[in-house]
C-alpha cells in the first residue's frame, strides 16, 4: 500500500554500485570496448541487409530487428556504467532514469520476442520451403515486427507504471544502471510485493517465449525424422544453427542468474553486477557476429567487401 506515505522531492540519484570496486578504469575500459564492437557488429549488419537487395527477405527483416533490440538493450545500460567506471560521473536525474528503466525493460522483452517470431520464420522455411515466401512476405515481416514493437512498448508499462507513483526515501541507488528493481529500493514502501510482480512478469514472460520455441522446435524435429535423405536434414540442421545458438546465448545466462538469486546463493554486490553486465554485453555481443559468419549471404557480402580492398604498395 502507497497511501499515507509521505516521500522526499528527489529529482537527482547518485550510484554507488561499483563503489568496492579496484580496479574501475579497467573495467570501464573492457565494458566501453565490448559496447563499441557491439554498436558496430549491429550495425553492420543492419548496412548489409539494408544496402543488399538480395537481403531484401523475411528472414533478414527479423536478423536487422535483433541487431536493434541489442542496440537499444545496451545503449540503456553501458553508457551509465561506463560514465560511472571512466569518468567518475555517478548522478542521473528523475526523468532520464525512469527513461532508461523503460528502454531496458523495452529491450529485454522485445528480444525475446523477437526470439521467438525468428523461431516462427524458421518453421515455415522448414516445413513449408515451397510455399514460404508466399505466407512470409516483406510487408507481412515488416508488420509483425511493428506489432511486436507495440506489444513490448505495452507490456513493459508496467514498469513506469507501477514504480512512478511511489514516495521516495533514498536518493542513493546501489546498482549500476537505473532498473526496475533499482529504483523500487529507494521507495518508502516495502519492495517485496513489487519484486514479486517483476518476478512474475518475467517467469510468465520466458517461460511463455521459451515454450513456445519448444514447440516449434519440436514440429520441426517431427518434420526432420520423416526425411529420407541425409543432405535435407543437414540442410535443415544448417538453416537453425544459427538461431539456436542465439537461443542457447540469451536464455541459458538469464536462467543461471534466476537460478543463483532466487533459490539462496548468496552473491556479493560486484558479483551481482557482474553477471548483470555479463547477460546484457554477452548475447548482444553473440548475436551479430553469429549472423555475420553462420548466415552464408552475408559472409559472402563482408568477404566480397575484404576482396575488394587492395593491398597498399
Amino acid at each position: 500500500m502507497v497511501k499515507n506515505v509521505s516521500g522526499k522531492n528527489i529529482n537527482e540519484f547518485v550510484f554507488t554500485g561499483f563503489d568496492a570496486l579496484e580496479k574501475p578504469l579497467s573495467v570501464g575500459i573492457a565494458i566501453l570496448t565490448i559496447y563499441i564492437l557491439v554498436m558496430l557488429a549491429n550495425l553492420a549488419n543492419i548496412v548489409f541487409i539494408v544496402t543488399d537487395k538480395r537481403l531484401h527477405q523475411p528472414m533478414y527483416v527479423f536478423i536487422c530487428n535483433l541487431a536493434i533490440v541489442d542496440m537499444l538493450y545496451c545503449t540503456c545500460s553501458c553508457p551509465t556504467m561506463i560514465a560511472i567506471l571512466i569518468v567518475g560521473f555517478k548522478t542521473i536525474s528523475y526523468v532520464p532514469c525512469i527513461i532508461q528503466m523503460y528502454g531496458f525493460g523495452l529491450g529485454y522483452v522485445m528480444e525475446v520476442f523477437t526470439i521467438s517470431v525468428m523461431a516462427i520464420d524458421r518453421l515455415f522455411a522448414i516445413i513449408k520451403p515451397l510455399h514460404y515466401h508466399s505466407i512470409l512476405t516483406n510487408a507481412r515481416s515488416v508488420v509483425l515486427t511493428f506489432l511486436l514493437w507495440i506489444l513490448g512498448s505495452a507490456s513493459i508499462a508496467i514498469v513506469p507504471g507501477t514504480a512512478v507513483p511511489l514516495p521516495l526515501c533514498s536518493s542513493t541507488i546501489k546498482y549500476v544502471f537505473c532498473d526496475y528493481a533499482a529504483f523500487v529500493t529507494l521507495t518508502c514502501v516495502d519492495p517485496n510485493p513489487y519484486f514479486d510482480l517483476l518476478s512474475s512478469f518475467t517467469f510468465v514472460l520466458m517461460c511463455g517465449t521459451f515454450s513456445f520455441i519448444c514447440l516449434t522446435y519440436l514440429k520441426i524435429v517431427i518434420v526432420v525424422v520423416k526425411m529420407t535423405f541425409k543432405s535435407s536434414k543437414k540442410k535443415v540442421f544448417h538453416t537453425c544453427l544459427s538461431h539456436l545458438f542465439v537461443i542457447i546465448c540469451y536464455y541459458v545466462p538469464t536462467v543461471i542468474v534466476v537460478v543463483l538469486t532466487r533459490f539462496g546463493v548468496v552473491l556479493s554486490l560486484n558479483e551481482r553486477n557482474g553477471l548483470r553486465v555479463g547477460t546484457i554485453l554477452g548475447p548482444s555481443l553473440f548475436n551479430p557476429f553469429v549472423y555475420c559468419f553462420r548466415t552464408k549471404e552475408i559472409r559472402n557480402r563482408i568477404l566480397g567487401i575484404v576482396s575488394k580492398v587492395e593491398p597498399t604498395k
